[in-house]
């Protein structure tokens, strides 16, 4: 149900990334990891289309940590702000992040190989459906997607929504 992948440029570090559904609990789980007791990235499932897009994301905050170049004060929220086409932070979190009213989260957890990644920990805490990550695009608002990252129609021509959305995440430090 979840996927685990390690990266390349990083290779002892894990990404284990978690899909729910029909939760009903978003407040409470944004309260809990705003207050440390979940550790990993709570994404709203709707502002992602692909896994790749969460691992691009994880794979520059490891970056950025590593080079001390953090714009925000976790691994976790630099996750969430690396996934955003800007460099406003609020509005990335308000964005990409979940909100009290969310009903379906993408949860992102990094980890080393020997670490335990409390995937037990975030299953007992979620009030959801776990559901296989292969079933994120049924999820996703590519409306949202495409208007937030103003992707243009006769860009898709050329190469994919998610290529477009990589592509602005990719950029955004150097406009």
């Amino acid at each position: 149900m979840h996927l685990t992948q390690q990266l390349e440029l990083f290779p002892d570090h894990f990404v284990t990334q978690l899909l729910f559904k029909d939760v009903k609990n978003a407040a409470e789980l944004k309260k809990k990891a705003m207050e440390g007791q979940i550790s990993g990235a709570l994404i709203n499932a709707s502002m992602v289309l692909d896994p790749f897009q969460l691992l691009v994301a994880t794979n520059k905050a490891i970056h950025l940590q590593k080079t001390g170049k953090m714009k925000t004060r976790s691994l976790y929220s630099e996750i969430i702000f690396n996934l955003s086409p800007t460099n406003n932070i609020s509005e990335a979190f308000k964005r990409f992040g979940i909100s009290d009213h969310d009903n379906a989260v993408h949860i992102v957890l990094v980890h080393t190989k020997e670490e335990d990644h409390n995937i037990d920990s975030i299953l007992s805490k979620v009030e959801g459906q776990q559901i296989p990550i292969s079933q994120m695009s049924m999820l996703s608002d590519t409306a949202k997607i495409r208007k937030l990252y103003k992707v243009t129609s006769q860009e898709e021509k050329c190469g994919s929504l998610l290529d477009s959305v990589i592509c602005r995440m990719a950029i955004k430090d150097v406009l």
